[in-house]
């Protein structure tokens, strides 16, 4: 029998129970949700957490009922203050929208539109529902951007969403929802295209908001950091049901279902060693809306624990403890082995496979820079100044054979564009780059096809790099006759050979990309990768964009290929604690420099450069008793067209005034190089040993 939530309504906002949505389509009813219940109450933080497909976002916009024109609500109540919901016209529902219940998306653009001002649409806001005076709605609306911390409000007010970052777009979007003060406030992963450092603010401001506000929320993540972070109680959700639920701390320190305890065990963490050879990851993935069994336990095809009675019968969610329900038949006696680590003797021939190698890639002094168009009078007649975009500055490193080179830094610190300059699809503008003896300073265009074919990317959004129109063997194989690996009557096989390198079957060759996953799509740009069979292999952000079980599966498989071929890697991500996982050695970079540069281990331990410090304190911890180590940074990341004179992370820094002129060096002077350990070089004017001892008084 299940277990029914406690009807106590004090200080209750929101009451979901045995809530059913579905959707009409060509082959009938599909149920997209089944027999869901949860509460909300004031000032209280209720997360929601689960696979993309699990039916996370369908449950908002049922709440809501914005479940289009094929979606509805089948069963169950939805009570909003005492009211309910279900059934309840449109007008009515309109009033309360936006008013007493608002919603921030994943993307801020889908709430904003491009072509209207910032304070046009804030003010659009309190005039419908507050009827108040255009004069009063812009002044509220100022305030409002005060309190979600927007540098210069009065200016954003009067820009456009274009010119805005990411997370001043984030920000507004926040500040518009939170304007008519609701009582409930949706949040369907507010942070994830977010930059760590940015994540970190707006989730401190989610935090002050529902305090000062006393707002419940409901916050819907695949991040389990976030959810430790932000959450008071949790809802784990697979194939539409809530499998486990409960307070934050009780399901992070005791996890029963299977499900629950593969994704907190998916997750690289900061203590994670690239030393550990693997991730735990979860088989298989999140079954299609057509493919959901009703007489058997949904999560048996990809359980490591399922026995006759999983497929006997539906387990309804039951009380574990008090407080604490879970859906499972064995739920008591499983247990997950989070990681497998290396022996001691695995260790020391991983690193002897790389001692003493040469350098496979050299860059001196490296920069790439865009002109900028200037639409001033004097440069419509040839005599204006030119002016640059610096977007990679005065790089130096080298990557030797067989080693993986981790690049961390936010958006526009020049990761990215680095990457496309080794590559060849951005012109180097001075400087110079070498790889086996092959100077890189030729764009893609004219470089000799040896070159082309050893240097090959992956990158961040398969959709990007898939040809929509051809099957999967077409596209793996077109590298493969291009290059000219193999014979021409060997390249089907070959093809056979490299999806079964990435982990997927052979019957995938005549499959096309909309039939595929968003994992199995960036295993295909990974085969395709490989096709070439590159001494280089550069992953821009391959994993950002999957969920926490896919990204295990992901880097599992890239390391595994890379024992195997022995083929080197740049890896450029923004999360640290994947980064530290993946790879051997690290670069942080900053505004188009490197900050920092040296072996894994040692960049994160003590000393390390405040900016490398302040990356590390925003990465969220999958654990809610962590002890935070709270370092923000003020502003955004200024323009790589006209970048800060000295230090270039001078205006952000936290650390400078440490120094005996307050960071008045800085301003003036580029830092030095110092040489924290051996091959570990930090770029900063502060001392090792005062670094250390403000580090540490954390």
């Amino acid at each position: 029998m299940s277990t029914r939530l406690s009807p106590s309504t004090d200080s209750l906002v929101l009451n979901v129970e045995g809530l059913h949505i579905a959707y009409d389509t060509p082959v009938g009813e599909i149920r997209a949700v089944s027999n869901v219940s949860f509460r909300v109450r004031q000032g209280e933080t209720v997360g929601i957490v689960g696979e993309s497909g699990c039916g996370k976002s369908t449950i908002a916009f049922g709440v809501v009922n914005f479940l289009g024109t094929n979606g509805r609500i089948t069963d169950g109540s939805i009570e909003f203050q005492g009211r309910e919901l279900v059934g309840c016209p449109l007008r009515e529902l309109r009033e309360i929208r936006g008013n007493r219940i608002s919603m921030v998306y994943q993307d801020p653009m889908q709430a904003l539109n491009p072509v209207l001002r910032i304070g046009d649409q804030l003010i659009e806001v309190l005039i419908v529902h507050q009827r108040i005076s255009k004069d009063s709605a812009w002044e509220q609306s100022i305030e409002m951007l005060e309190q979600v911390y927007m540098p210069d409000p009065d200016i954003v007010m009067n820009r456009y969403p274009h010119q805005l970052s990411g997370g001043q777009q984030q920000r507004v979007v926040i500040a518009m929802a939170m304007l008519n003060r609701p009582a409930l406030l949706i949040m369907d992963e507010p942070t994830t295209a977010l930059d760590v450092t940015v994540e970190a603010v707006v989730l401190d401001l989610v935090d002050e908001l529902k305090q000062e506000f006393n707002t419940g929320i409901i916050y819907i993540t695949h991040n389990l950091g976030v959810i430790a972070r932000v959450s008071d109680h949790l809802n784990v959700m697979y194939a539409g049901e809530f499998v486990e639920r409960g307070s934050v701390r009780e399901i992070f320190a005791n996890p029963v279902h299977p499900y629950t305890r593969g994704l907190l065990h998916c997750v690289p963490r900061l203590e994670t060693s690239s030393r550990m050879s693997r991730l735990y990851n979860i088989k298989g993935r999140v079954p299609s809306l057509s493919e959901r069994p009703e007489d058997t336990c949904i999560f048996t095809p990809r359980c490591q624990y399922a026995q006759d009675r999983c497929y006997a019968g539906h387990p309804e969610i039951e009380e574990f403890s008090s407080g604490h329900d879970v859906r499972c038949w064995y739920g008591r006696e499983t247990k997950v082995q989070p990681l497998v680590q290396q022996s001691a003797e695995e260790a020391v021939r991983a690193e002897a496979g790389t001692a003493g190698n040469e350098p496979i890639l050299k860059a001196e002094h490296l920069r790439i820079y865009y002109e900028q168009e200037s639409r001033s009078v004097l440069s419509l007649i040839g005599l204006g100044k030119r002016e640059f975009i610096k977007a990679v500055d005065d790089i130096t490193l080298q990557i030797m054979r067989g080693e993986t080179l981790g690049v961390v830094g936010e958006s526009g610190c020049g990761k990215s564009t680095l990457a496309k300059g080794i590559i060849g699809l951005e012109k180097i503008s001075g400087g110079g780059a070498e790889f086996l003896q092959f100077d890189l300073s030729e764009p893609l265009a004219g470089r000799a096809l040896d070159l082309v074919k050893d240097i090959q990317m992956v990158f961040q959004n398969p959709d990007a790099t898939l040809n929509p129109s051809f099957v999967v063997g077409r596209q793996i194989a077109r590298p493969l006759k291009r290059f000219r690996s193999v014979a021409g009557n060997r390249v089907r096989s070959e093809v056979d050979r490299l999806l079964q390198a990435v982990r997927l079957n052979p019957n995938y060759y005549n499959r096309f990309p909309r039939q595929l996953s968003g994992g199995e799509k960036q295993r295909v740009g990974i085969a395709r990768a490989l096709a070439s069979r590159p001494e280089l292999m550069i992953c821009d952000e391959p994993v950002s964009a999957l969920d926490v079980s896919v990204q295990a599966a992901v880097l599992n498989l890239l390391k595994d290929i890379q024992a195997e071929t022995g083929n080197t890697i740049m890896f450029i991500a923004h999360d640290l604690s994947v980064v530290r996982f993946f790879a051997g050695f690290i670069i942080v970079m900053y505004l188009g420099q490197i900050a920092e540069y040296g072996p894994t281990e040692s960049i994160f331990n003590l000393p390390y450069h405040p900016y490398t410090e302040a990356l590390l304190s925003a990465v969220p911890i999958p654990d809610p008793d962590a002890q935070e180590r709270r370092i923000r940074l003020s502003g955004e990341v200024p323009s790589s067209l006209n970048p800060p004179t000295g230090c270039r992370f001078h205006t952000r820094c936290p650390r400078r005034g440490a120094l005996p002129d307050g960071g008045k060096v800085c301003e003036t002077q580029p830092p030095p190089m110092r040489e924290l350990h051996a091959g570990h070089l930090i770029f900063c004017h502060l001392s090792a040993q005062d670094l250390a001892g403000l580090q540490s008084e954390l």
